[in-house]
C-alpha cells in the first residue's frame, strides 16, 4: 500500500492487494491517521479494480469516515474524515 501525503489529503494505492488485505490496512491507517489528515483518497483501479472498489465503497465502516464520494476518475474514492 502505498501512501502520499499533500497537505491535508493521504493519497493510498491499493492496487495488487486482495480486499480483505485492503480493508485491514485501510482500517489501520484511519485509526492511525493524525488529526490533520481531512481526507483520504484510495485509488483502487476500475478494469480490474471492481472488488477492491465495491469494498471500499460498500464494506469499509470506520468511526472516522464522515462521508465517501466518488470521484469523476472511476478508478478513485476520496473518503471525508471526521
Amino acid at each position: 500500500m502505498r501512501q502520499t501525503k499533500n497537505g491535508s489529503v493521504l493519497e493510498v494505492d491499493i492496487h495488487g492487494m486482495t480486499a480483505s488485505e485492503a480493508k485491514r490496512g485501510l482500517e489501520q491507517l484511519l485509526t492511525r491517521a493524525d488529526k490533520t489528515v481531512s481526507e483520504i483518497r484510495v485509488i483502487h483501479g476500475y478494469n480490474s479494480g471492481q472488488v477492491l472498489r465495491d469494498m471500499v465503497r460498500k464494506q469499509l465502516k470506520h468511526p472516522r469516515i464522515a462521508a465517501k464520494l466518488i470521484s469523476l476518475n472511476p478508478g478513485e474514492t476520496r473518503i471525508l474524515l471526521k
